[in-house]
């Protein structure tokens, strides 16, 4: 059964992750000193010690999630395991998709999404963006509340996660609007999330232009795995291409559902996340549950050998 991979990004971070695998293989430190080098700070102390509150601060958030997913990354490949038919990321996972497939240099993309984050955080005054989930609602009705609460503000669908699942973002005052039109509408719940920064909505276009000319600058080559985008569930291998997408995903929804369908209709019979948590993984199975399917996260050794054990003969 061939295998596909994806990364996680921002919200899958804790602190102490990856604690077991770095006591496990060294490799997993040295990406971190990697990291660490163009960071200017240690990044392996700030992961495994916090404070939290420093560790979820966007600029370093990123590069703490990019060097995560790329140390699991390595150390799949060390212990054997093959290469997946096809990668993709949510959001920032992006970027660690990229690097895994070689498109990206591991340093200059560190460096690259420190820089993304501090955009990402001087786009809008501290406190006046905000991000919400929509739960028990379809992508529908969550569209149209957003319109209905924009009142000449932005309230914007974030992220399409799963079916039921939609994150919105915006100025603080529109989601709060939203949230109680989502909940007339029908929503099971609403939960504003712990973010100030408004991801993915059109608030972020002045940062995707200084974004657009930061990778004007940086080496991006061909994928050497296929790789889709989930900004448009598509395919990408021109360097062009690849630039134009991560500038436009800054301000564009995620759009996992779709993305994982077209995974999917690659032929992948197995969807296996790279990187600390397991939040891909639980939105994957709400998305397709059909039989044959089967999905795994490689977040501790125990699950990196069980996906080892099962893909062996696939590379």
């Amino acid at each position: 059964m061939s295998f596909a991979f994806v990364f996680p990004g921002q919200g899958s971070q804790s602190l102490g992750m990856l604690g077991g695998l770095a006591a496990a293989d060294p490799r997993v430190r040295d990406t971190f000193a990697e990291a660490s080098a163009v960071l200017g700070y240690d990044l392996w102390t700030l992961v495994s010690e916090g404070p939290e509150a420093a560790l979820n601060e966007t600029e370093r958030t990123q590069p703490a999630m990019l060097a995560a997913g790329v140390a699991t990354w390595r150390l799949w490949r060390a212990r054997g395991g093959g290469l997946p038919q096809v990668v993709c990321g949510h959001s920032l996972g992006e970027f660690t998709a990229l690097v895994c497939a070689d498109a990206l240099e591991f340093a200059p993309a560190i460096d690259l999404v420190r820089f993304r984050g501090q955009i990402m955080q001087e786009a809008v005054p501290q406190g006046s963006g905000a991000m919400a989930a929509i739960l028990g609602l379809d992508d529908a009705a969550v569209e149209a509340a957003c319109r209905e609460a924009a009142q000449g503000g932005v309230v914007e669908p974030a992220n399409f996660n799963s079916p039921g699942q939609v994150v919105i973002a915006g100025d603080a005052a529109a989601v709060r609007r939203a949230i109680e039109l989502a909940k007339a509408r029908g929503a099971k719940r609403a939960v504003p999330l712990p973010v100030s920064v408004p991801s993915h909505t059109s608030l972020m276009r002045a940062a995707a232009q200084r974004l657009a000319e930061r990778l004007r600058e940086l080496t991006v080559r061909v994928p050497s795995v296929r790789y889709l985008s989930a900004v448009d569930a598509a395919e990408h291998s021109r360097p062009d291409e690849v630039r134009e997408l991560l500038v436009r995903q800054l301000s564009s929804p995620v759009r996992w559902s779709q993305t994982l369908t077209a995974l999917l209709a690659t032929g992948v019979g197995r969807v296996i996340e790279c990187g600390p948590g397991r939040v891909l993984t639980g939105l994957n199975r709400r998305i397709d549950k059909r039989d044959g399917l089967e999905y795994a996260a490689l977040e501790d050794l125990a699950g990196i050998d069980a996906a080892l054990t099962a893909t062996r003969g696939q590379a």
